[in-house]
């Protein structure tokens, strides 16, 4: 075992307070959006003691670190990302790919000679990005398309001409070709909508919140996103998707394929090892609308609630639909552990992260004790993990 530091993300969505507060560090008022605890190459998790890098502990010593099952099933990688996240703004509107896609158009790129960290690069690695978002408080995004007759029943009393026209579109065809053609609509450069004819849509949705709208939530947040990006379709596309609010302890899955943008709220969040990030707009980002539209999955599907399956009392477990990883969550208090400690679940490198209180975590012949804000990297050979104390830990292994 080895304490890790992880690597922050300045992004501009992100709040300049909360990760620093749950890391018990002070705000130096430089937005914080992400930390990442895990082995990405444009962002591995560095040992806390100097010695390199959990990437390079990897490489050193693949079989030990790794396990002998997850080096034959994803290489010489770890599968997984743990970040913490806390947008204050909302995220681009975005999709990720699939496998089969990530690869592809990986080497694609690299065939081209795109390089690797250029602003106007989509794909980073070959890899997919499913990811589980884990709630610490309120947090609030858009996932997934609304079924098309609902979308329509939203959208058929707002007096605009851009909502007459997706009404009318969903109506002609409700099923998730009518879904794609009201989308596409609103991110094809063909198609794009005026800035005055999304302004209408946000005047129009505001009006009905003032009037009592049958839907507050979602007109609310058409003019949240306007506020940042006024004249941005994805402002209008977000009346197409779920409106979700997660509370503290509840889960989001996006599989790939899932348009969805965070809006607000502070999260831990785990997904395959990849920074491929396909954005539609809302963002000052690169933004590739062809490569969006062809990865979206249309399907209507409610959001993704992954519900918790507790482990001897003290953990939930979350096990998302992929093989990459599952995220525990294991909560003590003065005095669970007057029996012993608890034993952790998981097998394979495991990324700890505490975010409150103190606790020791043992393996047979190590143990570590982690305070609020300290992460730990568990090498496969380490073995069964016991835990007591007082705090909550979060783990990130692989299934």
């Amino acid at each position: 075992m080895r304490r890790v530091l992880g690597v922050p993300r300045d992004y501009s969505w992100g709040s300049p307070s909360a990760i620093h507060r749950l890391m018990g560090t002070e705000p130096d008022g430089t937005p914080l959006a992400e930390l990442w605890f895990g082995a990405h190459p444009s962002g591995p998790a560095r040992a806390e003691d100097g010695a390199g890098d959990v990437l390079g502990l990897i490489e050193a010593d693949p079989a030990g670190t790794l396990g002998r099952d997850v080096l034959a099933r994803f290489g010489v990688q770890l599968p997984y990302l743990l970040k913490l996240i806390a947008p204050r703004r909302p995220l681009s509107l975005q999709v990720h790919p699939d496998l089969e896609r990530a690869r592809a158009r990986f080497a694609a790129e690299n065939r081209a000679g795109v390089p690797l960290h250029a602003p106007w690069r989509n794909y980073r690695d070959a890899n997919h990005k499913p990811e589980l978002v884990f709630a610490l408080t309120t947090f609030e995004a858009v996932s997934g398309f609304r079924a098309p007759r609902r979308a329509a029943e939203l959208l058929a009393d707002l007096d605009a001409p851009l909502t007459r026209a997706l009404h009318a579109a969903l109506v002609a065809d409700p099923t998730p070709g009518g879904m794609r053609t009201a989308f596409t609509s609103l991110l094809d450069p063909a198609t794009r909508p005026s800035a005055r004819e999304v302004t209408d849509v946000v005047a129009a949705c505001r009006q009905r919140v003032a009037d009592g709208s049958p839907s507050p939530r979602a007109d609310a947040i058409v003019g949240r996103l306007a506020e940042d990006h006024p004249h941005d379709p994805g402002v209008v596309a977000s009346l197409l998707l779920n409106p979700v609010t997660l509370q503290p302890g509840d889960s989001l899955f996006v599989p790939a394929g899932g348009v969805h943008a965070y809006l607000s709220g502070l999260g831990v969040e785990v997904m395959a090892s990849s920074d491929n990030v396909l954005r539609a707009g809302l963002t000052s980002k690169h933004v590739n609308v062809g490569e969006v539209l062809d990865c979206v999955d249309y399907v209507a599907a409610p959001p993704i609630r992954v519900a918790p399956e507790l482990f001897h009392g003290a953990t939930r477990v979350f096990y998302a639909p992929v093989d990459d990883f599952e995220l525990s969550v294991t909560t003590l208090a003065d005095g669970d552990c007057a029996d012993g400690a608890r034993p952790l679940p998981g097998r394979g490198p495991r990324m700890l992260v505490c975010l409150d209180g103190e606790v020791e975590v043992a393996a047979a012949t190590d143990a570590l004790r982690l305070r609020r804000g300290q992460a730990a990297f568990v090498r496969a050979d380490d073995g069964p993990l016991t835990v007591h104390g007082s705090g909550t830990l979060v783990q990130a292994d692989v299934p």
